[in-house]
């Protein structure tokens, strides 16, 4: 490993030891009860129990029955997933199957690959 990525690597492990206390507030915009929203509730609810597990709150809002809060979002597609806390704020459009590039945008995994040690370690 060189000095560049493991200086990388350093940040990344003290920023998620500073995250590890942080709640995570999502929001999921979903288009009704297709498969494919089904499939985004699903992803994510796995996600979030898998690596935020007693420390997120997820949102569903169907964009059908609640539109004035999308058009509040600027949600211009769905399923999007809108990270409010910690920040800062992202969005994430379609597929919510990509857990990896979930994963790195949540900063629960770097972009070069470092998963998060267990907190059990």
């Amino acid at each position: 490993m060189t000095k560049k990525t493991r200086d990388q690597v350093e940040v990344f492990e003290e920023a998620l030891k500073g995250a590890q206390d942080k709640k995570y507030v999502l929001r999921l915009y979903v288009a009704g009860s297709t498969p494919r929203s089904t499939d985004a509730i699903l992803g994510i609810k796995k996600i979030c129990e898998e690596y935020l597990k007693g420390r997120y709150e997820l949102e569903v809002i169907d964009i059908y029955q609640q539109p004035t809060l999308a058009r509040g979002e600027q949600i211009i597609a769905a399923p999007t997933l809108v990270k409010k806390l910690p920040p800062p704020l992202r969005k994430f459009i379609g597929n919510m199957g990509d857990v990896d590039r979930i994963l790195v945008g949540l900063d629960l995994k770097s972009r070069d690959g470092v998963e998060p040690k267990d907190e059990k370690e």
